[in-house]
């Protein structure tokens, strides 16, 4: 028997079908038409030119990306417990994982059939940052439904933050904005105490970057933190001293950490006396200080610089940026050194990001020995067949 669906129908391209039986995105250029009257962010059921049943998202009238699926089941009824039925299984997910929950990183967008929401937990305070018009528009449900999946598990909820502050809103057709959606009376705390690895985080989830804290590289500090014993490490773009934290935990002989924000300087700082480790700072420009040290002060240098590109336009500019400074590094290293090195961004792919490490060894008349590759943390899920959802790079080499 056919079921009545009462949504919208968007007809595609037939390039547009074959694309959508194995990714979430439909371009706007592969639309043909629009049956029934919509709204900004209303769900609407995508069909192919046959009329078969593609699966049904969101509609963002204003963005490139015109339609996110979050459902390939005609059967399924959209409402709001459909929505919880997903955060619940994204919350079992994260506890089947991981070993510690108290903080992580709870939904991940697409990975979890909620396209365009992210979720991050502090200890007991949830983060959230909307990227999307129609999970705007639901984002209500989606906070009431947080608190009961939490609290249903004994999870008392301190506060609800949304980090709607993100230039990419503005493709939606959305405003920019931060503001508590709930908070427990009596509850005054702008900063969270984390533990991670053994290691103790001060998190400004208002004012840091992004939600306040790297939750993507969780098990790659912990890789540092067992090779840093007894050895000299600087921590390039080091935010707020996580993997200096976790060098000096370690057992480093000396560590340093660098980073051009005084502000991001001054909570590492604290997160160091906070964890009773001895870590020299500096306020700096990493590629300016990299050019003022020694070759062999150090024995690691890690860097895990912010995103140098977010479009497909810049990634040749950013290619050359990444190379220039693992050069950089690997030019004050000596022969047994380690060169840490991390990209963040998906469009910076691993097949590119390997070809920008081999020319900058060959150019510096160097190899490189892969001691360990890693990606993002498990709370960050990849879908193989949702290439941008596989965007950190992580890689421990040797120079030899």
């Amino acid at each position: 028997m056919k079921i009545t669906r009462a949504y919208p129908q968007l007809t595609v391209t037939d390039k547009g079908a074959r694309f959508l039986e194995s990714h979430p995105w439909l371009y706007d250029g592969e639309v043909l038409e629009i049956s029934g009257e919509h709204e900004n962010g209303d769900v609407v059921d995508v069909i192919s030119r046959k009329g078969k049943y593609l699966g049904s998202g969101f509609i963002s009238d204003n963005s490139r990306i015109r339609v996110r699926i979050f459902c390939r089941n005609a059967s399924d009824q959209i409402d709001s417990q459909f929505f919880k039925r997903r955060i619940e299984y994204a919350w079992k997910y994260r506890r089947d994982v991981l070993d510690d929950t108290d903080s992580c990183r709870v939904i991940f967008g697409e990975s979890d059939g909620l396209p365009g929401l992210t979720v991050d937990k502090y200890h007991h305070v949830l983060v959230t940052q909307i990227v999307s018009y129609g999970m705007e528009r639901i984002k209500d449900d989606i906070c009431r439904s947080l608190r009961e999946v939490f609290e249903e598990q004994g999870i008392i909820i301190d506060a609800i933050y949304q980090r709607n502050d993100v230039a990419i809103r503005r493709l939606e057709g959305l405003e920019e904005y931060k503001e508590y959606w709930y908070r427990r009376e009596g509850f005054e705390d702008r900063e969270v105490l984390i533990s991670e690895n053994g290691v103790r985080y001060l998190v400004d989830y208002i004012d840091g970057q992004k939600t306040g804290f790297f939750l993507d590289q969780r098990f790659n500090r912990l890789l540092v933190q067992q090779l840093a014993k007894g050895k000299k490490v600087l921590d390039c773009f080091t935010h707020t001293g996580s993997f200096a934290l976790n060098a000096a935990l370690g057992g480093a002989a000396r560590v340093t950490a660098v980073d051009i924000s005084q502000g991001a300087i001054d909570m590492a700082r604290r997160n160091a006396e906070l964890n009773g480790v001895n870590i020299e700072f500096a306020v700096d420009d990493v590629f300016d200080y990299l050019e003022k040290i020694n070759k062999k002060d150090y024995d690691i240098i890690i860097l895990d610089p912010p995103a140098f590109t977010k479009s497909r336009e810049t990634v040749n500019n950013a290619f050359n940026g990444y190379k220039n400074i693992n050069k950089q590094a690997i030019k004050k290293l000596g022969k047994g050194g380690y060169l840490v090195s991390c990209s963040c961004s998906h469009f910076m792919n691993q097949q590119l990001f390997e070809k920008m490490l081999r020319e900058a060894a060959e150019e510096m008349n160097i190899e490189l020995k892969q001691v360990s590759f890693s990606q993002q943390s498990k709370d960050h899920p990849i879908l193989l067949n949702v290439p941008e959802t596989a965007y950190l790079k992580f890689y421990i080499l040797q120079i030899v």
